[in-house]
This record gives C-alpha cells, sequence and structure tokens, in this order.
C-alpha cells in the first residue's frame, strides 16, 4: 500500500497556505529524529519543487558542496561548480532566474548537516535570502531538520542577520493517540486502544517506530522484535537518536538517565549531584536544547519560586529504553513477553500512563470540560518527613479551582480498595494544607477503562477514561 499522510492537518494548511501566498515565504520545519518531517514535506510538495537537496552527516565542508552541487545539475543541468557557499547560493539564484515556474519552491533538508565549523553557510545563507529571495515575491524556500536547538537557536531565534527573516515555523511533533489509532486504521491494524496506548507507551506515537510493526503479530511480540530479538532494529536506536542530535551526546543520556528515575522530576542542583555535571552555561544549554527538542519539560511547581524549577522526562520512547531494553543483562529475546504482569512492568506502566496523559493535556482538558480555562500543569510532592504524599498531576485553573488528578493504569475497570481511598484522601489533605492555595479542590482520576463503582468510588468527583484521550 503506498504510504498516506496521517493527520499533520492543521501544519499541511499552514505549508500550503505560504505556499500560495504572494509574496516571498521563508518556511522552518522542525522536529525530532523519525517524526516525519521529510515525509510530510514532499507529501505536500509532491513534484512542485524547483530544486530540492538534503544534507549529509559528518562529512566535511567540499563534501556538502558537491552533494549540493550535484542536486543543483539534477534539476539544471547547466549549472556550474563553486568552491565555497556564498558562490553556490549565487549559483542557484541565477539558475531559478532563468526557471518558468510561477512559485519557485526550494526544499533544503537536514540543513543543520551543512552547517559545518568555518563553512560560512549560514553567512551565505542569510546573503541568499537578505539580497536576493526576500526582494522578490515567488521565492518559497522551506528548510528541515532534526536537530532542533540547531532550528530555533539558528535560525528561528538567529540575533544576526537571519532576526526575524523565518516567516513560517511549522513543529512537527509525534503523533496523539488519535493520529496513531488513524495510523493504524489506514494500514489495516486491528489494535485495540488498549493496544495503541501500549505502543504509544513505548513508542511514543513516532510515525517512523510505528511503520516497524507487523500488523501479523501481537503488540508484545512486535515490541520483542524491535527490540530484544536478534534482528532488533531499534535496539541501538536511543545512541543513534541522542548522537544524531547533540554533540558530546554521553552528558545529554545522564540527564535524562537520571530523569528517567524521578517522575516527578528534579531541580536543576538534583540533576547535577546525579550527574556529577558542572554548574556553568554549558547545563544550562544542554537543559535548554532537551526541552526544545521535547525530550523533558520544565515547570514550576505551586507555592515554589523559578529557583526551585523542576526538569522532568516526557519522551515515552526514552523512558522505555533507560528502563527496559538498556537493562536486558539477560539477552532475552522474549523479554517483553516474559516480563508482562511482573512487578517491574507494573512500576514501569503506571510511569508510561502518567506520562500518556502529560503529553494528551489538552484531551484531558476537553474531557473534563474545562478546555477553555486557563490553567497551569505540574506535579507535587510533600515536604513533610512524616507522611510523604505525591500528586501525579494538579491543574492549577483561574477559574478558583484545582484538579487533583490521579493516573491509574489497569486492564479492565479500576477498583478502589480502602487503602487507595485512604492514600487519596491523605494526598488531597497534604496537598491543600502544605500549598496554602484557596482553591476549590476536585479530584480526578484518570484511568484506562473507568472506575468500578463501589462503597469507595463516589469520592471522585471527575472521571477520564483512555478513550477520551483519543479525541482530536
Amino acid at each position: 500500500m503506498k504510504e498516506q499522510l496521517i493527520g499533520r492537518k492543521e501544519e499541511q494548511e499552514m505549508l500550503e497556505s505560504c505556499i500560495s501566498s504572494d509574496r516571498s515565504e521563508f518556511i522552518a520545519v522542525y522536529g525530532r529524529r523519525r517524526v516525519g518531517k521529510t515525509f510530510f514535506i514532499r507529501n505536500v510538495l509532491k513534484d512542485s519543487a524547483c530544486f530540492s537537496v538534503t544534507g549529509m552527516a559528518n562529512v566535511g565542508v567540499q563534501e556538502q558542496l558537491m552533494n549540493f552541487y550535484l542536486a543543483l545539475q539534477h534539476y539544471f543541468p547547466r549549472s556550474e561548480k563553486k568552491d565555497n557557499w556564498l558562490e553556490m547560493f549565487a549559483e542557484l539564484a541565477r539558475q531559478l532566474e532563468r526557471s518558468q515556474r510561477k512559485k519557485k519552491i526550494i526544499f533544503i533538508d537536514e540543513m543543520p548537516w551543512m552547517d559545518s565549523v568555518r563553512s560560512g553557510f549560514l553567512s551565505a545563507l542569510e546573503h541568499f535570502w537578505n539580497s536576493w529571495a526576500s526582494a522578490r515575491n515567488d521565492i518559497k524556500l522551506i528548510v528541515c531538520g532534526s536537530a532542533t536547538s540547531w532550528m530555533i537557536d539558528s535560525l528561528i531565534n538567529n540575533r544576526g542577520g537571519l532576526h526575524n527573516r523565518v516567516t513560517r515555523q511549522i513543529l512537527l511533533e509525534p503523533f496523539t493517540l488519535k493520529e496513531c489509532q488513524q495510523y493504524f486504521k489506514t494500514y489495516g491494524y486491528h489494535y485495540s486502544i488498549r493496544e495503541i496506548a501500549d505502543c504509544y507507551m513505548v513508542l511514543g506515537g513516532v510515525p517512523y517506530y510505528l511503520s516497524m510493526l507487523n500488523k501479523e503479530k501481537s503488540v508484545a511480540q512486535n515490541i520483542d522484535d524491535l527490540f530484544f530479538s536478534r534482528q532488533a532494529q531499534l535496539k541501538d536506536e536511543f545512541h543513534r537518536l541522542f548522537n544524531s542530535l547533540f554533540l558530546h551526546s554521553e552528558d545529554y543520556i545522564s540527564i535524562v538517565n537520571a530523569l528517567s528515575q524521578k517522575m516527578k522530576g528534579l531541580t536543576r542542583k538534583e540533576l547535577l549531584l546525579q550527574t556529577h555535571l558542572q554548574n556553568n552555561a554549558r547545563f544550562t544549554k544542554m537543559l535548554g536544547e532537551l526541552e526544545k527538542c521535547g525530550f523533558i519539560r520544565s515547570y514550576e511547581p505551586i507555592g515554589e519560586t523559578k529557583r526551585d524549577v523542576l526538569y522532568q522526562l516526557i519522551d515515552n520512547f526514552v523512558h522505555f529504553y533507560t528502563h527496559f531494553v538498556s537493562q536486558n543483562r539477560y539477552q532475552d529475546e522474549q523479554f517483553w513477553i516474559h516480563s508482562l504482569n511482573s512487578g517491574q512492568y507494573n512500576a514501569w506502566s503506571g510511569y508510561a500512563f502518567e506520562m500518556l496523559c502529560l503529553n494528551h493535556i489538552s484531551q484531558l482538558k476537553k474531557a473534563l470540560g474545562i478546555n477553555g480555562v486557563r490553567s497551569r500543569v505540574c506535579t507535587w510532592s510533600s515536604k513533610s518527613e512524616t507522611r510523604g504524599a505525591q500528586v501525579d498531576l494538579i491543574i492549577d485553573r483561574v477559574d478558583d479551582t484545582v484538579n487533583i488528578c490521579e493516573m491509574k493504569y489497569a486492564r479492565s475497570e479500576y477498583e478502589i480498595n480502602k487503602s487507595t481511598y485512604d492514600n487519596m484522601l491523605h494526598k488531597v489533605d497534604a496537598f491543600l494544607n502544605e500549598s496554602k492555595i484557596k482553591k476549590s479542590a476536585m479530584l480526578t482520576l484518570v484511568t484506562s477503562f473507568g472506575v468500578k463503582h463501589n462503597k469507595y468510588s463516589g469520592y471522585i468527583q471527575k472521571e477520564v477514561c483512555l478513550k477520551d484521550l483519543f479525541e482530536s
């Protein structure tokens, strides 16, 4: 079956609007590796590009220039080879001026790879846009790259000659649960919403990873094939992912490894203690890059100051790898199937479900009927030494209400027993007493398949089920 573009409706409309506009456009499309940026752009453009080139990884300036020249020759056979980026972009401009196409669309994929040290690439791109392309009304420059931090720092937030030159930025994110469901339906998978959620909790909605699943096998069998078999295609993906995004990737890996052990997150000070990295500007930059790439998020806990900001892992794939793939010491090719229902699996699935919910906050708020209410989202931990408490998710709303949310992943209806009931009451009381917040508290339970009604379930004021998170 021919590959089809799944979801991405808003992003597609944005890109098509730029292409059809009556001015020159500089469009930056960015997002993590394997999220489908190139497929998305090519699917929208089809055969309308006047020129397209893809940067090469880990090569020098001359190799990049030759690669660019060969692409020029493909589209414009009379092109001449040049020795530097300034002349090469001038040659591109000269060839485009000869083109009879009404819209002159340029697509440069994996642009960050072209900007090697002392190559002069960025200044040449700046000159190409400022001195020629922006003065016209028919140039559509679309650039793309997986190195999200480079795309943001060097292009979108550029403080030099490209400052405010990007006319449209499009962030392509991993699929939501709804888009995963659409993907599986389109390609003939007959997975239930629970199985789709299981996929998401491992693969994080990354389209390329989903494309590697075998529809004739169960989700558990697929996970074993992809991560634990002799021919496991994703066994080394974690390191490939970080090596492709960051220099000295081992330091970034040490940060996400530390965060994977603490679901609520760690402060900067705690991270420094866990990783033994230096407390300097580079550490600040690493945290910022990890956040820009969508691996972590930062938030200010209720009642704390900006100095107490917590950093929290939100990438399901990274969380799965650090908890299972890197720990598979016994080389068990059916490790996942053998781990199901184990204590390790149950602990992981609880955290993974929380992470899934964090990545579907808008759907969660919609299910609660508060999608139009401004709010902030955080976790909360008690500072009491006598009897601690931790709340999975706090939705602090401007309408004088807080949703105190507990996430419970189960294979069937979740049954509240006395112990769970007492624990929930304690969490609510601890939060209200310690936070000193003067708002109405609404205990909210987010489960896979709802709550089994018994004498304790009536205390739950709001319920959200997994199926609610599949909404658009």
